[in-house]
C-alpha cells in the first residue's frame, strides 16, 4: 500500500485555495453584470460539555468552546442557466488542534439546460432517505471532527453531468482525488483509544490520493414513489485502520472499493416508507447493509399547530472483521420529530438506537429555535448507555455530551 504524503495534501490545498480565489473574483465581477448575487452565512459559538470524566488523561477538559464561520456567495444568471456557488467552512476549537480546520465546501460553476446539467468544481452531494444512517451517501468524505453522526461532509472536486428524460434522471460523476476523513486529535474527545494519524494515510491505489473515481446514479419519481439506483467505484470513504509506529497510533488505510446501492421512499398520505441498501467489495469479504423503516406524521396534534413525527428504522450490517468498524450491525432506531410550526421555527428530534446483541444504547436529541430574525439557538445531545465492554461503542462510552450553539445568520 502507498503511504499518503503531507506535501501532496498541501499542494492540493493550495490548488483549492487558488480555485476559490478565482471563483470569488469571478463572482465579484459578475455581481456587476446581469443576474442575481446572494450573500449569506453564519457565525456560530459552541459550548460542548462532557459530564463524564474522559477515558484518557490527556483529555482533561470537561467543557470546550469553539467558533465557526460559514460564508456563502451564490450568483444566478438572468435566465438562471449559469450559476456560481462558493461556500466556506472554518472552525476554531480551543482544545483540539485537529478540530480547528478550514474547508471549501463548495466552489463550483453550474450550467442548467432544459434537460442537461453540468457542474464543475468543488461541491457536496447528498443521497439517501433514512434518518438514522445514510448508507448510500458516498460521494463526499465525512468531516468526523464535527460530530459522530457522519452528516457533516467535506467538499469534493468533481465533474457532474446530469441528463433528465421521461425515463428518469441519470447522473455521471468524475471525482478528482480522495479526501482524507478528519478525526479528533490526541486531546479531542469521541476518538478511539489510540489517536488517529489522519494526515499520514495509506492508499491501496497506485496513484494514492490522486486516483480519479467515478459514480453513476439513476433516479426517478413515479407518483408517490421515489427510487434511486447507484454505483460507486473508487477510494473508500470509510477507512480501515492499521497500527502506526510502535503501536501508539492508528493509521487510516483507504482501499479501492466498488459499491452498488438502492434507496427508495414511498409516500402514503401521512406515512413515509423508507429504504437504503448497499453491497460493497474491496474491504475484505463482500458485504451488504440495509436500513428500512417508516415515519408517520400526526398533524396538528391536540388541536395545536404542531406536527409530530413517529420514526422507526431497522439497521443491519453484515461486514466482516477486516472491514472498517461500524456501530450499526443489528440495531433499532426509535424517534420523535416535533415541529411546532411557530414563527420561531422550533423543531426537536429525539431518538435512541438500541443494539439487538448487547443492549447498548445511543440517545440523540437535536433541537433548534430562532431568536428574532438573525439568531438561532440549538442544542445537540449524545448519550451512551448500557455499553458492552466488547462493543465498538466502548471507546466513546464516556464521551457523551451536550452542545449548546448560538449562531448569527445574515
Amino acid at each position: 500500500m502507498r503511504r499518503g504524503r503531507v506535501k501532496r495534501g498541501a499542494g492540493r490545498a493550495l490548488g483549492v485555495a487558488a480555485l476559490t480565489a478565482a471563483l470569488a473574483t469571478q463572482v465579484a465581477a459578475l455581481s456587476q453584470a446581469a443576474g442575481e448575487l446572494d450573500t449569506a452565512g453564519s457565525i456560530g459559538f459552541d459550548l460542548r460539555w462532557f459530564p463524564d470524566e474522559a477515558a484518557q488523561p490527556v483529555q482533561d477538559e470537561s467543557s470546550v468552546a469553539s467558533a465557526t464561520f460559514e460564508p456563502e456567495l451564490r450568483w444566478r444568471g438572468a435566465e438562471r442557466r449559469h450559476q456560481l456557488d462558493l461556500a466556506l467552512f472554518a472552525r476554531w476549537d480551543e482544545v483540539d488542534d485537529e478540530r480547528s480546520h478550514v474547508d471549501v465546501r463548495e466552489a463550483s460553476y453550474r450550467y442548467v439546460g432544459n434537460r442537461l446539467e453540468v457542474l464543475a468544481g468543488v461541491s457536496r452531494v447528498f443521497w439517501g432517505v433514512t434518518e438514522s444512517r445514510h448508507l448510500v451517501d458516498v460521494i463526499n468524505q465525512t468531516d468526523a471532527v464535527e460530530d459522530i453522526d457522519e452528516e457533516d461532509k467535506l467538499g469534493q472536486p468533481m465533474l457532474r453531468l446530469a441528463l433528465s428524460r421521461d425515463w428518469g434522471r441519470l447522473e455521471l460523476y468524475t471525482l478528482f482525488g480522495a479526501r482524507e476523513r478528519t478525526f479528533p486529535g490526541r486531546r479531542g474527545r469521541l476518538r478511539p483509544p489510540l489517536p488517529v494519524e489522519a494526515t499520514r494515510p495509506r492508499y491501496e491505489a497506485s496513484r494514492g490520493d490522486d486516483r480519479i473515481d467515478w459514480a453513476l446514479r439513476w433516479s426517478r419519481s413515479v407518483g408517490a414513489f421515489d427510487l434511486g439506483l447507484a454505483t460507486f467505484h473508487g477510494t473508500a470513504r470509510e477507512p480501515q485502520f492499521a497500527l502506526g509506529p510502535e503501536g501508539r497510533t492508528l493509521v487510516p488505510v483507504y482501499a479501492v472499493t466498488r459499491q452498488y446501492s438502492v434507496d427508495a421512499q414511498w409516500t402514503l398520505g401521512a406515512w413515509l416508507l423508507k429504504l437504503e441498501a448497499m453491497t460493497r467489495s474491496g474491504q475484505g469479504e463482500t458485504f451488504g447493509a440495509a436500513v428500512a423503516g417508516f415515519e408517520r406524521t400526526l398533524f396538528q396534534v391536540g388541536g395545536s399547530g404542531a406536527d409530530l413525527g413517529l420514526l422507526l428504522e431497522l439497521l443491519w450490517d453484515g461486514r466482516g472483521a477486516t472491514a472498517p468498524p461500524t456501530l450499526y450491525d443489528e440495531d433499532t432506531f426509535l424517534g420523535l420529530r416535533l415541529a411546532l410550526n411557530d414563527i420561531q421555527d422550533t423543531e426537536i428530534l429525539a431518538g435512541v438506537i438500541v443494539d439487538h446483541d448487547d443492549g447498548s444504547r445511543v440517545a440523540v436529541v437535536e433541537a433548534s429555535r430562532r431568536l428574532g430574525s438573525r439568531f438561532v439557538l440549538s442544542l445537540d445531545v449524545r448519550h451512551f448507555a448500557g455499553v458492552d465492554p466488547g462493543s465498538d461503542l466502548a471507546a466513546v462510552e464516556r464521551d457523551g455530551f451536550a452542545n449548546l450553539r448560538l449562531a448569527w445568520h445574515w
